[in-house]
Order: C-alpha cells, then structure tokens, then sequence
C-alpha cells in the first residue's frame, strides 16, 4: 500500500460545514436506514451518460462514510475513462485491472488516502475486454474479500447508457444509485438509465439530483435521495 494525498478540492474535506457536504451526510444516512434487515456493504455508483458527477458524488460519499468511523474503499471499475488517479494524483499501474489479470496482488493495487480509513483502488490499465473481465469469477471473488476487509465498499462505474459495465456490477452489488444531472439531463433519459438497473434486478437505492435551478444566492447543487419512479 502507498501514501496518498488528493489533487482535486473535495467539498466534504475542504468545507465540511457547507450545505452540500451537509447533503453528503444526509446521503450516507439514507443509505444507512434504506435497509434495516439487509447490511448494504456493497454499493456502485452510475449515471445515465457522461459529466453528470458521479464520480465526484461517491468520492465525496466515500469520504463521509470513513467521517463516520468505517473502514472504506473506493474502487474505479470505470475501465474505460478511470478519473480516481487524477482526483487523487496517484499512479494507475497497479489497480482493479491487473488484480484481475493476476499482474499484482490485491495488495499491491490498494492506496490508502489522506483520509483516515479511506482506502482506494484505481482503476489500473484500460483492458481491451472492460465487461468480460468486471463479469468474471475473480471479480465476484475480488468483491467478497474486500467485503471481509471492509465496512463499506463503494464502486464507481461507467455510464449506464454507453455500456453494460454498469449492469454487471449491479449484479455484484447490494445496491446502487443513478446520479443524474438534471441541468442537462432528460426524463426518458434518466428513466432509461433506471430501465436498465431494473432489467438485471438491481437494488436501486436512489437517485441523486445535482444541477437543479435554485434561487439565484443559492448553490447550484442540491442532492435527492430516494426510490425512482417506474
């Protein structure tokens, strides 16, 4: 495991009392109380096309969850356009890609971050077959020992509506959440997206708005958590 420090400001570590880290925390509590049988420990992150914030949402979840005294890990599955090594300036030569090609050890492709009990997982080099290897055995097995490691581990994935990268991680997960950006994104859209959790029974946590037109002196961010409509 290697030292990090994060490149990219983070609203939840450079202003914990604002609104939208507020927001944040109000996330994590959702998912928290969503489910009072079942532990959700494993939880992926999407969204129906690219730039919509997904990425900076579960960085930002991530961190409120290791705010709160759990062991956590940010895995980028996203093997396609991977972001996590530029938020967090770290190296990609060992990540979720050459764990699951057997080029390093599990290990060896874990960072850990500036936040106490926050780990990450980078993405690694882009594979020539993205869904074959996320759909494989080793990544089931890769899932289930992390989940022996960790309190909560928080996947960030590709685009629902670009690839099935997303789904097959659905599959692997004890839930998800769509991250639209309602600035930009349409309703057919967005319920596409939702169409395509549904169709491999995916455990839709909720949704989280971001972009949505508030008054003029307000931030231009606002986060929703609950069930989709069908």
């Amino acid at each position: 495991m290697s030292q990090l420090k994060s490149k990219r400001q983070l609203i939840t570590l450079s202003n914990p009392k604002s609104p939208i880290s507020e927001a944040y925390r109000s996330l994590r509590t959702n998912i928290d109380f969503s489910s009072i049988d079942e532990k959700l420990q494993v939880i992926m992150v999407s969204s129906a096309g690219p730039g919509e914030g997904k990425s900076t949402t579960i960085t930002n979840l991530a961190i409120t969850f290791a705010q709160s005294e759990r062991k956590v890990i940010l895995i980028d599955a996203d093997l396609r356009k991977p972001t996590a090594h530029h938020t967090f300036s770290i190296s990609n030569r060992h990540g979720l890609s050459t764990v699951l090609s057997q080029q390093c050890t599990l290990d060896d492709a874990i960072q850990n971050t500036n936040v106490p009990g926050m780990d990450v997982m980078t993405s690694g080099f882009i594979p020539p077959n993205p869904a074959e290897m996320l759909n494989s055995k080793r990544m089931t097995a890769l899932i289930q020992e992390l989940r022996e490691k960790y309190d909560v581990v928080l996947i960030d994935t590709p685009p629902l509506l670009a690839v099935t990268d997303a789904q097959i991680v659905a599959t692997k997960s004890d839930g998800a959440i769509l991250v639209v950006d309602q600035g930009r994104v349409k309703r057919e859209i967005a319920k596409k997206a939702v169409h395509n959790l549904q169709t491999v029974n995916a455990r839709i946590l909720g949704v989280v708005l971001n972009n949505v037109k508030r008054r003029a002196k307000e931030e231009a961010y606002y986060y929703y958590y609950g069930a989709p409509e069908k």
